[in-house]
């Protein structure tokens, strides 16, 4: 579907075919867009990581923070949780096969955002 605007003869504009619905990256954004989440998915791309290791990855979220991340990303099944059966128990995340479809298109998000110009505030 592509919305679009037309203009008929007296020059009233008349949009078609509008989102009744969010749009496929407005869904796509409301997955992965939150804060951390992207950063989390990166770092969890090479293997299981323990929930301590990743927090300290993932410089400037708080612990609470990553923790609302990952179960939201494990309520979506881009992320498992492993509960490690040690002295004392360790937890683990792991992203699945669903969320490694992710990856890519991170991956092109973060050459685009290291191609930025250098004076372009870092708060944006």
């Amino acid at each position: 579907m592509r919305a679009r605007v037309e203009e008929d003869t007296k020059g009233r504009r008349q949009v078609y075919e509008a989102c009744l619905e969010p749009c496929a990256i407005e869904r796509g954004m409301r997955i992965i867009g939150g804060k951390w989440t992207g950063s989390i998915l990166w770092h969890l791309k090479d293997g299981p990581v323990r929930f301590n290791d990743l927090a300290r990855m993932v410089g400037g979220a708080s612990k609470k923070m990553i923790t609302e991340r990952l179960r939201q990303l494990e309520g979506q099944g881009l992320v498992h949780r492993d509960v490690v059966k040690t002295s004392p128990v360790t937890v683990q995340y792991e992203i699945t096969e669903f969320g490694r479809t992710a990856l890519g298109f991170l991956d092109e998000l973060r050459k685009w955002t290291e191609s930025l110009p250098a004076d372009l505030p870092k708060n944006v």
